[in-house]
């Protein structure tokens, strides 16, 4: 009588979530969660829940799958997570509760049924090639499954969507959902929050997809109208000027939780997964592109007189990991003009660091007429121990480096002290402290900007691949892409913290400004003066010593 009871009262999900969250001893769910809850189950057959990190959408999903299952034993249900490991997590925790809660026990599966993590059954459904739950990664084998419900549970990261090429095959990928499920009353749930700014949550909505955002903070007025009338009614009808910036979930993040996660993430970050704002309106909110700089093959000893740049889509590099926005890419020079002349001088320019997350980053340039040439890249992240050391000093000896720059704001020069007796031993070079006062992201900006702009930084093919590949090996996926230098070219703003990491666009910064002194003597001038020197050269070897004036008179 008791079951009855509670069973006239689930018909509303909303309900069933707060048995559920009951029986695992979790506070009420909060307004904002009661509103993801009341979406998921009354809203459109392909829908986006796009809400901010920490708000419980998948506990709250998985609450949503057993509630269907408890209405209909015989619904088949897949769950799409982008590993492997999070879909086999959310399905294990939909079987334990089947275990757990005395509600749900009478549909735990049978000895004779389906019952691991990847894919299980209930006790009442009836016998079927496809189980109740199946748990997929979204690289898996989606062919051959049928669904009435599939559950795209964070499909996108920040590890497969780190180029644009991995941003493409995830939008393929995806697809395929639309092929397993069953026609009629089937529905395909999305969660997840954005990762980059090409966001395939976006793309979807091109597909006919319903998106609901449910901001951490009351957005702007601005952002209110970017998101229409796809915000959550409950943020939108209470929203008003006064509210701006407070938080919509209080109970879940108070304003001094949501302050320390925006210093964290970076503003850029925290906008992301926590505003869910994508849009890029303003086109100088990233004002470095990836598009000016020209990408070639360096020699280690020589350059050309004259790189030309251009942006054309023949001279595109399609084999290099691009981590730029959309639109953006590598591009090779059009032409080089003039002989291979060897370069003035060579720095190598090191951002130091402690034992925190930031990195000890190093970059190598080297200078010809006007142009910076980019030739290493990288970075370590054991601070100041003797392998950050010794390999800092491999790299100035195999780049034959003239001078060192070390930033001084570490230590007040204990980093030079350190690093001396590594070169005295290996490589005697020349060091420089380099002190830096003023704002840091505008100060960069203010250095790289024209320079980027005005295509004179030269980057080697390898110092890309490097950036790339090196940084996924030397931290985990989640992260690696904020280390890279041209992710943070590419994203770098002019506001103050829009990077949750800069040590290497610092370093190119500090080793660029040292070259800014030289860049006076153009390209193009000192292609031409050395024109005239050849030209006057061969007039005077062949004229001869003391000839002159009788060889002018011959040849008039």
């Amino acid at each position: 009588m008791k079951n009855e009871k509670i069973l006239s009262k689930i018909t509303d999900f909303r309900n069933f979530l707060y048995i559920t969250w009951k029986h695992l001893n979790l506070p009420q769910p909060t307004k904002v969660q009661y509103d993801i809850a009341d979406y998921i189950a009354n809203g459109d057959s392909r829908i986006i829940i796009s809400a901010f990190r920490g708000v419980g959408k998948s506990w709250i999903t998985a609450s949503y799958v057993l509630w269907r299952i408890l209405l209909n034993p015989n619904i088949n249900i897949l769950v799409v997570s982008a590993s492997k490991n999070r879909a086999d997590d959310f399905s294990t925790f939909c079987l334990r509760l089947l275990h757990e809660m005395p509600l749900l026990q009478h549909l735990y599966p049978k000895d004779d049924q389906r019952q691991s993590k990847i894919s299980f059954d209930v006790n009442t459904a009836s016998a079927s090639q496809q189980p109740t739950v199946k748990s997929l990664g979204i690289t898996s084998q989606i062919t051959g499954s049928r669904a009435d419900l599939v559950v795209a549970d964070d499909v996108e990261t920040s590890g497969n969507t780190q180029t644009q090429f991995m941003r493409d095959k995830l939008s393929e990928a995806i697809k395929e959902f639309e092929a397993v499920i069953k026609p009629d009353t089937s529905r395909i749930i999305y969660l997840g929050t954005p990762q980059t700014e090409q966001s395939i949550y976006n793309k979807l909505q091109e597909r006919g997809y319903k998106i609901r955002y449910w901001t951490a903070r009351y957005p702007s007025e601005k952002q209110i109208k970017s998101y229409g009338s796809n915000l959550a009614p409950i943020i939108n009808n209470t929203w008003n000027i006064e509210l701006i910036g407070k938080p919509t979930d209080p109970s879940r993040f108070d304003e001094k939780d949501l302050l320390e996660r925006e210093a964290s993430y970076g503003r850029l970050g925290f906008n992301m997964q926590y505003q869910l704002d994508t849009t890029l309106s303003d086109l100088n909110k990233f004002p470095l592109k990836l598009s000016d700089l020209s990408v070639m093959n360096l020699n280690p000893e020589n350059a050309p007189e004259k790189v030309i740049w251009a942006s054309s889509p023949e001279l595109q590099h399609n084999d290099l990991p691009n981590v730029g926005l959309q639109g953006d890419a590598y591009y090779r020079p059009m032409e080089v003009q003039g002989q291979w002349l060897p370069y003035i001088s060579t720095v190598m320019a090191i951002d130091p660091s402690g034992k925190g997350s930031d990195e000890t980053a190093y970059c190598v340039t080297k200078f010809l007429n006007g142009n910076i040439y980019l030739v290493d890249i990288g970075g370590f992240n054991s601070g100041y121990s003797e392998h950050t050391l010794s390999k800092l000093v491999e790299v100035a000896k195999k780049n034959k480096v003239n001078k060192i720059l070390i930033e001084e704001n570490f230590g007040q020069g204990m980093f030079e002290a350190l690093l001396k007796p590594y070169l005295i031993k290996e490589y005697p070079c020349t060091t420089e402290m380099v002190r830096q006062t003023s704002n840091k992201h505008r100060r960069i900006l203010d250095t790289l900007e024209p320079l980027i702009s005005q295509h004179r930084i030269i980057v080697d093919k390898t110092v890309i691949k490097k950036d790339y590949e090196g940084t996924n090996m030397l931290y985990p996926q989640e992260s690696a892409l904020k280390y890279q230098l041209f992710y943070q070219i590419s994203r770098l703003q002019k506001e103050i913290h829009s990077l949750p990491h800069d040590d290497r666009i610092d370093c190119l910064q500090v080793a660029c400004h040292h070259w800014v002194q030289h860049l006076a003597k153009d390209q193009e001038l000192s292609y031409k003066q050395r024109k005239e020197d050849l030209l006057n050269a061969e007039i005077e070897k062949y004229f001869g010593d003391n000839k002159t004036e009788n060889s002018w008179i011959k040849i008039i």
